[in-house]
């Protein structure tokens, strides 16, 4: 761990572990794969990285204010942490949050406190998200976008959203792959 990371991760760990530790595996998970396509991101990866580790702060008990977790994660790293902007960013806007946000009315609010980094980064930060279950491990973008719709509820707001947002997370998880297997092709 480098820079952002050894600082990300006890920050993560602190405000998740013991209040929602299934939420701390998950975070753990998405950090796991945020290494395993450092390649893709070159120079930007311990960023990835500690984007990843804290993308679901916002579900804190403590830091809960909204109820979305996006913006409550990244105003409590912006505000109190002192957080990079670009992790307090991807935090902010990590897997189609904007799509949410105009579900529940806070759309202006996220776009306008935090600006979307590039969507290389975006879409870095989503396919790390949605390859990896509640519980830490490995999975796929459609295995879980179901298990979250089958888990809030088909009608809830968060199943509408994630179904409205199906067809850009698999876009946005179909580009990392295609510069995974680019970065493969590439002669050492």
């Amino acid at each position: 761990m480098t820079g952002l990371t050894e600082w990300a991760y006890p920050l993560a760990e602190s405000l998740l572990s013991e209040p929602l530790p299934r939420r701390w595996k998950h975070s753990l998970g998405v950090a796991e794969r945020a290494r395993t396509i450092a390649a893709v991101v070159g120079e930007d990866a311990d960023l990835l990285e500690a984007a990843a580790v804290l993308h679901d702060i916002g579900y804190a008990p403590d830091l809960a204010k909204t109820g979305f977790h996006p913006l409550d994660g990244a105003r409590y790293l912006r505000d109190i942490a002192h957080a990079d902007d670009r992790v307090v960013n991807l935090v902010a806007h990590h897997s189609c949050a904007w799509m949410e946000a105009e579900a529940r009315g806070l759309r202006e609010e996220l776009e306008g406190e935090f600006p979307r980094e590039p969507a290389g980064l975006n879409d870095a930060l989503c396919y790390c998200d949605m390859n990896t279950t509640p519980d830490g491990t490995p999975t796929n973008p459609v295995d879980r976008v179901n298990e979250i719709a089958g888990r809030y509820g088909p009608d809830s707001l968060i199943g509408t959203f994630i179904r409205r947002a199906e067809p850009e997370i698999l876009a946005s998880t179909a580009r990392v792959l295609e510069r995974v297997t680019a970065a493969k092709r590439q002669p050492i």
